[in-house]
Order: structure tokens, then sequence, then C-alpha cells
């Protein structure tokens, strides 16, 4: 039974809220002397609601757009999404915990109390049924247009190569052999320079937000130079779930509804300077892996600190080297043989600690859903992380670091 509060001629406009015979039992005798046992009059949709909708719908036209048109998606890139990672990132930099973390840590409880109040109290009447589907459907608005709005143009833009100027063309076994090599020089270079500890990993000389004060240092140097990507102070926010995250085979992501990067700090120490300047790429609008990971290594060999210039080259070595081995596996390794003891003992350390993580259930689950996504995106799914030796060798030659 349905009952609806006593009124003569009510206005059009107002707003007359329906009950349940439930709240009606537990209400006073004042209380009910209100109500009356009468067919509910329609609830209105939440002006909140229709908001977020209209915004959802703005959305999709610009996403169409972004999507047929290059130089729209260059120009939304750069300067309106640039606006809002900015905001979301300022927002939540106040915030010392990852807010993305919290809310999926939240998530199951938020989506219980959810279908209970639901099924409780707002399944009476197909009006309020309606109504809550609508405001269920305005959420996922909002979700879907700061995706929009902060990062869908960065798969859509101009393709990094253009923007550093580089011709990227088919490798052959030669071309990474001879990438390779430079690589393994810089890493045998850098190597005097890091301490490695007894379980034969090195270990970076600073806590996680040094780290984070140099990799800004280091981006606000590479932007001087390249003007398509923005800078501005940000923080890296440590993941407290860092172990499942390693089952899931994640060592960081950016999350751009609430604009922070978040790392897994649970990698061993030389994985997470370049996993950070990957998240921060993505947080500046390089949304494609490959080109993230490219403007990861070129700014992180660009610092001033030998930790960061180690964990670059020894993190794009590994992408060349593993394209090396499907290529030609002699030359893969008499290359790797030239790695100096510590890394090369460093590599095998970290072949045993992956172990763990090894085929597990939730590496395959996160495998397909980041797949998929990236596919959708209109990339070539999770090829495109190793699709950055193809960036590698053309801008090594364009320096004419190799032949």
């Amino acid at each position: 039974m349905q009952l609806k509060k006593k009124k003569q001629n009510p206005p059009k406009d107002e707003i007359i809220y329906s009950i349940s015979a439930k709240e009606y039992a537990d209400m006073s005798e004042d209380e009910r002397a209100k109500w009356s046992p009468v067919q509910a009059k329609y609830e209105k949709i939440p002006l909140f609601c229709k908001i977020s909708l209209i915004i959802g719908a703005f959305c999709a036209i610009l996403y169409v757009i972004i999507c047929i048109s290059e130089p729209f998606a260059d120009f939304f890139n750069r300067y309106v999404s640039t606006a809002f990672r900015f905001i979301f990132a300022k927002i939540t930099n106040l915030l010392p915990f990852s807010l993305a973390e919290l809310i999926i840590i939240l998530l199951p409880i938020i989506a219980f109390i959810s279908i209970w109040y639901l099924l409780k109290f707002r399944c009476d009447t197909r009006r309020s049924s309606t109504v809550s589907i609508v405001c269920i459907f305005s959420i996922l608005s909002l979700f879907l247009s700061s995706f929009v709005l902060c990062f869908a143009a960065g798969y859509k833009d101009a393709s990094l190569d253009k923007k550093l100027d580089i011709k990227t063309e088919a490798v052959n076994a030669d071309d990474l052999y001879k990438t390779s090599e430079y690589l393994v020089n810089k890493i045998n270079e850098l190597s005097s320079e890091i301490s490695y500890g007894s379980d034969d990993f090195s270990v970076m000389p600073y806590d996680f937000k040094e780290m984070n004060e140099k990799l800004l240092e280091a981006y606000a140097n590479f932007c001087e130079d390249h003007d398509f990507i923005s800078t501005f102070n940000s923080r890296l926010k440590p993941v407290l779930l860092s172990e499942a995250m390693s089952y899931a085979h994640i060592t960081g992501i950016y999350s751009f509804f609430t604009g922070e990067t978040n790392i897994n700090v649970g990698f061993p120490d030389y994985t997470i300077p370049f996993t950070s300047a990957h998240e921060m790429a993505h947080q500046r609008g390089i949304a494609r892996e490959d080109e993230a990971n490219m403007v990861a290594f070129l700014v992180c060999i660009e610092s001033n600190d030998p930790y960061i210039q180690y964990s670059a080259y020894l993190n794009v070595f590994e992408y060349v080297a593993s394209a090396l081995y499907r290529a030609d596996s002699k030359k893969f390794q008499q290359i790797y043989n030239r790695l100096n003891v510590h890394t090369h003992h460093e590599q095998k350390a970290y072949n045993a600690f992956f172990e763990k993580y090894d085929n597990s259930v939730a590496s395959q689950v996160s495998g397909v859903v980041n797949d998929t996504y990236l596919k959708v995106q209109g990339t070539a799914g999770k090829k495109s992380y190793g699709m950055v030796v193809d960036l590698t060798v053309a801008y090594l030659k364009s320096q004419n670091y190799i032949e």
C-alpha cells in the first residue's frame, strides 16, 4: 500500500514523495495524521542526475569529434584535458593516501549497501525503481565523462613519433642488437654508482618522496624542450595493496577520475622510478602505453640522478632484449653476457622474485581486462607496451647513437 501527504490541489511543480507501508507503520500517530492511504504521486528525478546526464550527452558528442578529428584531439588533449587533469591532481594532492585505492577498497561495501537500500526502500513502485535506475546511470555518466574530459583524447591525438620528429620503421635483429648494445653500455657505466643489497637487488638511495621530487625536476627539464606535454607538481601515491597489485602484474596505474598516479611499491627498487615516470606521463596526457614508456625513458635519462637513469636504461633494455631474443636468440645471449655482474645478478633475482606471482588467476583476469580496454581505445592491446622498442630504435638513430 502506498501513501501520500494530504494536499488539496497541490501545485504542479511541487514534489510529493512516496513512502512505503512499512514507513507508515513505523510513524507516530501525529505523523500518520499527515498522511492518507491513497495512490502515491510520481517522484521527480533529482536535479543532480539531470545535470550529470546532460554532461554525459555533451561528452559523448565530444568523444565522437575526438575520434574523427586528430587536430581536434590534439587541441583538446593539450589545452582542455590538461586543465582537468591539473585540477583533479591538485585536489587529490591534498590527500596523503590514494583516493582511488580507497574507493576500490570500499567499493564492495558501497555496492552491498546500495543494493540493500534499493531493494528495501526503492522498489515499492515502478516510478521509484525508474528514478533509482536513472540515478545509477547518472553516476556512470559522470565516470565516463571524466574519462572523455581528462584522458580520451590522448588515444586519438598525433602519435609520439610525430611529436618528437622521429621516423619509426620496421626493425630487424641487427637494429635490436645495436640498441641493446648501447643500453648495456649505459647500464654498465652507471652500475659503478649504484649500491646493491645482499639480495642482489640494487638499492634506491633515497625515499619515495625524494624520488617524486627528482622526477618532477626531470619532467620540468624535459618540458622546456617539448611543448606537447605540460608539467606541474603532483604527488605519487604508494599503494597499500601493492601485494595484490603484484599478483595482478600491475606495477602502477593512473586513475583519471581522481587524477592520481598510483605506484606498486612491492616490486624491486629498480622498477619504481621508471614505473613512476610512466604513470606521470599518463597524468600529463600521454595515453598510449608505448608512448608513456618512451616519455618515461626520455625523462629519466635526462635526470641528473644516476639511479633514475639506471632504472630507465635497464627497464627499456628488458623490452629490447626480449624482442632480440625472439628475433635472434644467439645475438641475445651475446649481448646479455656483456651485462656487468651486479646487473646480471639483479636480473636473476628479479626472475626469482616474479615466480611467486607468475600465472596467477588475478594476473590472467587483469590481463584480459587491460588488453580489452587498450584495444577498445584503438591500440594493439597489451602488445603496445613492447612497442616502445620501435620508438627507442628510432630515437637512438635520430640522435646518431646507433647507425
